[in-house]
């Protein structure tokens, strides 16, 4: 049955029986679990039309495949309004959950995946471009949710895959059979994982002549038999054990990451998008990380919006929204929100066909947008910590405003503007200490480091495809060099 709302995912996520770990113990019932489920309540919201004016037109779309309206985050971009568009629906989802929604890394994977598996079948005579089509026709009519699997463990980082001292340490077909093959490894960081219904996996890097099982790319059932999560910790996140909402800071939304364990699962030819072409997986990697820097433009930003909310209501809290520095601060927090939305719509609108009739988006600016997002974030972050005061730190728990010893005490204390209740004041201060330090800031920050690549990975691909030779000559043209 086609998943058309909210509820509906939550209730196809129960029905969903896998193999969970958590703080060492196996997780049964992973919808209902305090720790997991803010993360579903934010995969949820890409199921909900919501009350924005533009929601519906940004969240649903055309299918290209003849499927009729489908969501956006099973499309394929068909010119550069797609483009813009995925920008801006992710920057409203990002208002609405303040943190990472998880369901950017399968649409970005599978359309990077549309544009090779055309051109491989192109140079190499295979029949991959049509089962992505048959795909994806299930994905959109079904309305699942996938999840893009690109990073490896990859052990000695000095090693390639296939000169790992251990070949696990990098997906790879360990057996090719009549019906399929079977696939050894792990995926590590995998956002939203736990809250899909199927996993695509693509190779981490550009594979070598002799790399050819690590020249894979599949798609697979959540279910299927042979894979293991096991979630990762975030700061502060064992206080959503703890009923105490407040301090969890965002309490209805989160973010949850996952060790994807591979071990010897089978894959169907049918689901299989690459295996062993090798002079391809270069180029799944490239397109895949073009695409999800653009995301960074959109989901980011819209996380900054609501921390941009929070320190004017902060400072209004404290009665310090008329001082001229703190105006000045969050003008500037507004600032670089806007430049990271620029760089995602520009990138975005600079987008072109390729040879397959998917459009990608300008990759140099795409890299370029991302850059930014390793950097901005935090300077919008330490200027909303300088604007909240040192409460961040120091805020005694909900538990202590429950206890009708010290709760008097605090809410004369603890009091900012009058008019103002210390509850909702405290409740905001929790929230900035939620999104700069605790588990928000694992999706808004470490996210904005190393989601879509690290920063280093963005100046190799700046630097490559900056064409200094052709600046060169702008600047000899001008100056009358004719050497």
């Amino acid at each position: 049955m086609k998943i058309d709302s909210a509820e509906s995912y939550i209730e196809s996520m129960r029905e969903l029986k896998r193999k969970i770990y958590l703080l060492g113990d196996r997780v049964d019932n992973a919808v209902d679990h305090p720790m997991i489920r803010p993360s579903m309540n934010a995969m949820a919201e890409t199921y909900n039309v919501g009350d924005e004016a533009d929601a519906a037109d940004l969240l649903f779309c055309e299918s290209h495949l003849g499927g009729g309206r489908i969501s956006r985050f099973t499309h394929i971009h068909q010119d550069t309004d797609d483009l813009v568009n995925k920008v801006l629906m992710q920057r409203l989802l990002g208002r609405r959950t303040s943190t990472c929604f998880q369901r950017c890394v399968g649409m970005d994977g599978f359309n990077a995946l549309y544009s090779v598996t055309h051109e491989c079948d192109q140079e190499h005579g295979t029949e991959y471009h049509e089962r992505l089509k048959e795909y994806l026709r299930f994905v959109q009519e079904e309305n699942v949710v996938v999840d893009g699997a690109m990073t490896d463990v990859k052990g000695d980082r000095n090693l390639r895959p296939s000169e790992q001292a251990d070949p696990d340490l990098f997906v790879h077909v360990v057996e090719r059979r009549p019906d399929g093959i079977v696939v050894r490894g792990a995926k590590a960081h995998q956002t939203g994982a736990l809250n899909s219904h199927e996993i695509l996996v693509m190779p981490t890097t550009a594979m070598r002549e002799d790399e050819g099982d690590y020249a894979v790319s599949f798609a697979v059932p959540a279910t299927a038999p042979g894979i293991t999560f096991v979630l990762g910790r975030q700061p502060s996140d064992t206080r959503k054990m703890e009923g105490s909402p407040m301090d969890v800071g965002n309490p209805g939304y989160g973010s949850q990451e996952a060790l994807i364990i591979f071990d010897d699962v089978f894959i169907p030819w049918e689901r299989v998008f690459m295996c062993g072409e090798v002079d391809q997986s270069g180029k799944v990697v490239e397109r895949f990380a073009s695409y999800h820097r653009q995301s960074y433009g959109g989901c980011k930003v819209g996380v900054g919006d609501v921390l941009i909310g929070a320190a004017q209501l902060a400072a209004a809290y404290q009665g310090v929204e008329r001082a001229s520095h703190v105006r000045d601060k969050i003008t500037e927090m507004i600032h670089l929100n806007e430049t990271l939305f620029s760089c995602g719509i520009a990138c975005s609108s600079r987008g072109a066909a390729t040879p397959s009739g998917c459009y990608m988006v300008d990759p140099l600016l795409a890299n370029v947008c991302k850059h930014n997002v390793t950097r901005f974030p935090f300077e919008i972050s330490r200027l909303l910590q300088d604007i909240a005061g040192g409460l961040v730190v120091t805020m005694p728990s909900e538990k202590d405003f429950e206890n009708p010893e010290v709760a008097p005490y605090l809410e004369k204390y603890l009091q900012g503007k009058d008019g103002v209740t210390t509850r909702d004041r405290m409740k905001i201060i929790k929230f900035i200490e939620n999104m700069t330090m605790g588990c928000g800031a694992a999706a808004y920050l470490t996210e904005s480091i190393h989601g879509a690549g690290s920063p280093q990975a963005q100046r190799i691909m700046i630097s490559r495809l900056g064409n200094l030779p052709e600046k060169v000559q702008y600047a000899k043209r001008l100056a009358g060099i004719e050497s």
